[in-house]
């Protein structure tokens, strides 16, 4: 059975939410595939009435399409939609059937003014938790513009596809055929990407802020949180809500919560600043912040926002390994997301670069999916956690190196060997392989601001016990700090002081202000 009881029962509730009836046109084969296919269709098909199936001849087989009746919406999934992608195919029926997706007006209307035809294809891993965001923000955009389309393909049940077209990153998205972009979208990213964005001079407009927090991650959303909760006047600015933590899959060290995802955490932090009045500016990258009467920060659009005092959140990102073949072989065997990109390597040999707790868990998940892992560590010894080491050893298929200098990633069109010197020795040895994975930890978001604010040689913000920087005015939490340690309920923590941090700045010079003009 495709669907278990609990699951059914989850789903019926769903279900009783569609506002029409759906047609579902079915395009299946004799293979295993279409059989799972059909019995999950014929499932849906069972548990509510608004449910037709039809058989037609769609583009791939299998594959079925979710339509209006007499009215096709150009949305296909191609394989079976599980795993990750299950909330998709909910979220198409139910928006499909005329409930309306849960996006601004401003972003209705955008969707609705493009003109042209677009024919969008996204190659997905039923395990890679980024791909139901482009898949569902590009479903959205064909129910709403009938000259949208788009088609989810398994990556799994079209692997011939897939590897013609080089495709060793996902979610990949093609557009009219030709690549688009990869990794995980947003609607309103990939509404930029074709051209429609945000007028710089809604930004120009805005009144000044009491607290304007730069970044959209655990401890960007903790100080949002605290510093409207105190009446003041907030807005955040967001390269991409949620930050890292989108790229993080199980998360189980959050305190009160036994479990989550990282792309379920970056929703929920969404969610509850969104319970507030708090002006969110998401896709908007911060490129200046300078102090003057006001602490003024330049977007790269050229707005220019005002505030009494500025929260850096900006957190961090992977760190390269910087040597040749990384950034040329960068989705093309160089990868960075273990769980996402694991499964488009099955049955092949890897490479994990890194032996911290990153690093070996990373090891330790492709194991179950790669015909073997080589891990390459710089130092020594691993760094990794006892419990993680005592695992990684008692892999069968798993080969550890230490001492290891990684020279250079090599191939043609795709990865197809690592180089690496022996510290101790100094001999040169070379491992053919088909695909590296990167984990050697994080490196702060702080170039952009140069000498702004004292940071350490490694560009951590300095930071003091309340969050401020050198700068009077200008507070820093998280990641992009020099906190001794780089975890999520310590940001959330350094994002609440930095917001109670700049509440009492703000009191104490206005306090300041009114005894000089007395």
């Amino acid at each position: 059975m495709i669907l278990d009881e609990e699951i059914k029962a989850q789903l019926a509730q769903y279900l009783q939410m569609m506002e029409g009836d759906v047609l579902l046109k079915v395009s299946a084969g004799s293979d295993e595939t279409s059989r799972n296919m059909l019995e999950l269709v014929d499932q849906l098909a069972a548990m509510s009435p608004r449910i037709k199936v039809e058989n037609t001849k769609l583009d791939r087989t299998p594959s079925f399409s979710v339509n209006r009746p007499g009215e096709d919406t150009g949305i296909v999934f191609a394989g079976v939609p599980l795993g990750h992608e299950f909330t998709s195919l909910v979220l198409a029926l139910l928006q499909v059937s005329g409930r309306p997706p849960k996006v601004d007006q401003k972003v209705i209307d955008q969707i609705q003014s493009i003109k042209g035809e677009y024919h969008f294809e996204t190659y997905v891993s039923l395990t890679c938790q980024n791909c139901p965001v482009a898949v569902q923000a590009l479903n959205i955009m064909s129910v709403l513009n009938p000259n949208i389309t788009h088609t989810m393909i398994d990556g799994a049940a079209f692997r011939e596809e897939a590897e013609g077209k080089g495709i060793m990153a996902v979610p990949s998205i093609y557009l009219n055929g030709e690549f688009f972009e990869s990794g995980r979208m947003e609607v309103e990213e990939i509404l930029a990407k074709l051209g429609s964005t945000a007028d710089p001079s809604e930004f120009e407009k805005k009144d000044p802020f009491d607290v304007l927090v730069i970044g959209g991650g655990p401890s960007g959303a903790s100080a949002a949180i605290y510093a409207a909760r105190k009446g003041i006047r907030t807005g955040i600015v967001a390269e991409r809500f949620g930050g890292q933590v989108l790229d993080t899959v199980g998360i189980e060290n959050l305190i009160g919560t036994k479990y989550t995802e990282g792309p379920q955490l970056a929703a929920n932090l969404e969610e509850h600043v969104k319970q507030y009045n708090v002006d969110i500016m998401n896709l908007q990258r911060a490129k200046r912040v300078e102090k003057k009467d006001l602490v003024e920060v330049e977007l790269e659009n050229g707005a220019v926002l005002k505030s009494k005092t500025v929260i850096i959140s900006t957190g961090a990102r992977w760190r390269n390994i910087n040597v040749p073949g990384e950034a040329e072989f960068k989705n093309k065997g160089v990868a960075y997301c273990p769980h996402c990109d694991g499964p488009l390597f099955a049955g092949k040999h890897v490479a994990v670069i890194g032996g911290g707790n990153s690093g070996i868990e990373a090891a330790i998940d492709l194991a179950g999916v790669v015909k073997h892992v080589t891990v390459i560590e710089f130092m020594p010894e691993l760094k990794a956690d006892r419990v993680l080491l005592e695992r990684v050893y008692s892999l069968p298929n798993v080969t550890v190196v230490k001492n290891a200098q990684t020279k250079e990633i090599t191939g043609t069109d795709k990865v197809n060997g690592i180089t690496y010197i022996d510290r101790a020795t100094g001999e040169e040895h070379h491992i053919e392989l088909e695909g590296v994975f990167v984990q050697i930890g994080l490196v702060p978001n702080t170039e952009w601001l140069g000498d702004t604010v004292e940071r350490t040689p490694r560009g951590e913000i300095v930071v003091d016990k309340r969050g401020a920087t050198s700068v009077p005015g200008v507070f820093a939490a998280g990641d992009c700090t020099d906190s001794a340690y780089k975890q999520i309920i310590i940001s959330m923590g350094a994002g609440a002081t930095a917001a109670l941090g700049a509440f009492d700045y703000i009191i104490r010079e206005t306090k300041t202000d009114e005894a000089v003009h007395s």
